[in-house]
């Protein structure tokens, strides 16, 4: 009998224990928690002024559009995202032509405009033709971005070594896992991320 209560206060010291350690940490980090402040996430900035930076972000974004069309090897949509994305940046284009500000960007905004237009001309079912405009596109896009001083937009520059005949070949990406918009299914993980725009 004696040995049975013995076993139960070990038992119990034990639960005890557990139980202390787990609410000490538990509250630990419940008050290191309530005495933190919330991060918010920092607005995304650039060189422009706010309606630019918006404006400059609606480009980042038809060109993910078309990247994704490319991934998933999907011609009609490549072609309506090539088509929005022209329209997009020459809006934005003669947006930045007002200021000053917007000079650097130019040469950029017009090799994005013409790809752009050269993707959405192209009818190829396999994307490959379309995929050609899409490298110098994409150099441009990153060149832009980088010459707008963009900030806080979580861009990924990302590569793949055999892109056009191993020649090689970059995209960006708002996410860093691989989806390889030159090769689709067919190699979708190839590449890495070589660098990011915070």
């Amino acid at each position: 009998m004696r040995f049975i209560y013995i076993i139960s206060a070990c038992s119990l010291f034990g639960l005890a224990g557990c139980g202390g350690n787990t609410g000490t940490t538990s509250n630990s980090t419940t008050d290191t928690t309530k005495s933190q402040p919330k991060v918010a996430a920092a607005p995304i900035q650039s060189k422009l002024n706010d309606q630019g930076t918006q404006m400059l972000m609606n480009v980042v974004e038809k060109y993910y559009i078309l990247k994704n069309a490319l991934v998933a090897t999907k011609a009609d949509d490549a072609d309506a995202a090539a088509t929005a994305l022209a329209t997009i940046t020459d809006s934005f284009r003669t947006y930045v032509q007002k200021d000053n500000s917007g000079v650097a960007l130019k040469p950029y905004l017009d090799t994005i405009i013409t790809q752009s237009k050269i993707a959405s001309s192209i009818k190829d079912e396999s994307c490959e033709k379309q995929r050609l405009a899409f490298g110098p596109l994409s150099s441009a896009m990153f060149g832009m971005l980088k010459a707008a001083d963009l900030k806080n937009a979580h861009v990924y520059q990302e590569y793949c070594p055999m892109a056009f005949n191993e020649k090689g070949a970059h995209w960006l990406s708002d996410d860093s896992d691989i989806k390889n918009p030159y090769f689709g299914k067919k190699m979708l993980e190839c590449g890495e991320v070589t660098a990011v725009l915070k």
